[in-house]
């Protein structure tokens, strides 16, 4: 019987709902966002972005029940949970910004990256163009263009028998944050360590069935990374004197300095091609917000702490990472400024993973798609039939993810499935009232004023006879105001 037990099956993991409103960055948002928005419009007369202020109240919404939700059902055993709405913003919402994180990583790994192995390139530019980048979709742009030519003209010097025409296929992640919640824009690059060539004949075979073949890249030592560095940060600094964005002179000042004038460029991480569980974690990695939650800690009520992950350049290995001291206000400041803009694309495609590449569809072709469970329903398999590979079920990223299946029942351990999406105000009320949850939305917190003006509203409405409100402070230096200078 003892063995017999430890043989059985490991029982699953059973799904929770999240509650969005018992951590600590909910409650932040929930008291000092219209505060923050009332300084914010009042320091220069300009209210902060639209984006921002609606990517902040959608994340108010998000795991609300109050708000709506759907209806999971149980068709054995008659078991029912509800599962509250996300909002599907991007760099507020720690949930949101997990599963697109780990869908993009799962889509990547089971669709697009063939069993090839894989490098990342990473590049940083120095502070003084970083300033441009940070609002300038378009440098972005040509600078990632730049930086990834060089690379592949790297990778096609290092193939051996590889054609001048040769291309690489990457897929590039624009950063616009630090690891200390800083505004830094850099690249990081997973490329596959090759080059592809066509090996169609174009005379012969016809246009909609090319063929490839792929010319692996020798082991790249320090002096190809030290080359590729040189020559981007040539090629960069030209760019941006022909746009008129620095001086001549300065360019030639950036080029004499030390360090490659700030410039860096690592290829070190490499991952194998029959290693798919090490690419997506690099793929996660690369896709990761801009925070995260389990970093965020309180140290009193007006003061927060931030876990610095990386350690500080210049410290000793093994030293504890800094961790940034902040109020709530410096928080929202800080996590607002890092909100990308609609229509931002977070990763692009490149060389033959090009969405306009003829050889697209051969070398995705070779990607080991996932295998995904049978349907059990009618609905269930017009859904699959209409789904495509980039999206993924909600239930599937979260056994991905947490090793839970969302939709298995915890009674019966029978398939569950999605019977209704409740969005009527009051029919929310009745279901809410019924099960025992809260019908009413977590309350926001009005604007407030300074501690200051706190204090005298304080003191005024409890009649305090020491405090004058039109008193002021004796001044700290005694002197004549009847002295004329």
């Amino acid at each position: 019987m003892a063995a017999a037990a430890q043989c059985a099956a490991p029982t699953p993991k059973r799904y929770q709902r999240r509650r969005p409103e018992r951590t600590l960055w909910y409650r932040i948002v929930q008291t000092h966002l219209e505060t923050w928005l009332e300084l914010a419009s009042g320091e220069d007369g300009e209210a902060p972005p639209a984006h921002v202020e609606r990517t902040f109240r959608r994340y108010l919404e998000c795991g609300i029940l109050a708000h709506g939700f759907a209806r999971a059902y149980c068709d054995e055993c008659q078991h029912d949970f509800l599962i509250a709405y996300s909002c599907k913003c991007r760099g507020v919402c720690p949930s949101c910004n997990t599963r697109r994180m780990a869908e993009t990583a799962a889509h990547l790994v089971d669709h697009v990256f063939p069993p090839l192995p894989v490098r990342q390139w990473v590049l940083a530019v120095p502070k003084r163009l970083r300033y441009f980048l940070q609002a300038d979709a378009a440098l972005q742009g040509t600078v990632l263009r730049i930086f990834l030519s060089v690379v592949e003209r790297c990778l096609r010097e290092h193939s051996p028998s590889s054609p001048a025409d040769a291309r690489i296929g990457a897929v590039a992640f624009i950063h616009r944050f630090g690891s200390s919640l800083n505004e830094h824009v850099h690249f990081h690059c997973c490329v596959i360590d090759g080059v592809f060539e066509s090996t169609a004949d174009t005379d012969n075979a016809p246009k909609e069935a090319p063929s490839v073949s792929f010319h692996a890249a020798l082991e790249l030592d320090a002096a190809a990374f030290a080359d590729v560095q040189a020559r981007v940060r040539t090629r960069v600094l030209s760019t941006f004197v022909r746009r008129d964005l620095i001086d001549k002179d300065d360019a030639a000042e950036m080029r004499a300095w030390a360090h490659d004038g700030g410039f860096s460029v690592d290829g070190s991480v490499r991952i194998e091609g029959a290693d798919r569980v090490g690419l997506e974690r690099l793929l996660r990695y690369c896709a990761r917000p801009p925070f995260a939650l389990e970093h965020l800690h309180q140290r009193d009520a007006e003061h927060l702490v931030y876990r610095n992950p990386k350690p500080v350049r210049g410290t000793a290995p093994g030293t504890r990472p800094a961790a940034l001291v902040l109020t709530p206000l410096e928080l929202i400041t800080k996590i607002a400024a890092l909100v990308p803009p609609p229509r931002a694309h977070r990763h692009r495609y490149y060389g033959v993973l090009a969405p306009n590449s003829p050889l697209r569809a051969v070398v995705t072709a070779l990607a080991p798609a996932a295998v995904s469970p049978a349907p059990t329903s009618a609905a269930t398999r017009e859904e699959s039939r209409h789904r495509t590979v980039a999206r993924y079920l909600w239930a599937m990223l979260l056994a991905r993810i947490y090793e839970a299946l969302p939709l298995s029942c915890p009674i019966c351990h029978s398939q569950m499935r999605i019977i209704a999406f409740i969005n009527d105000a009051g029919t929310v009320k009745k279901i809410l009232d019924h099960i025992g949850e809260s019908t009413q939305p977590p309350r926001i917190a009005p604007a407030r004023g300074p501690p200051l003006w706190e204090a005298a509203a304080a003191a005024e409405a409890r009649n305090d006879p020491q405090w004058d409100s039109s008193a002021q402070p004796a001044p700290e230096i005694e002197f004549d105001q009847r002295i004329a200078w």
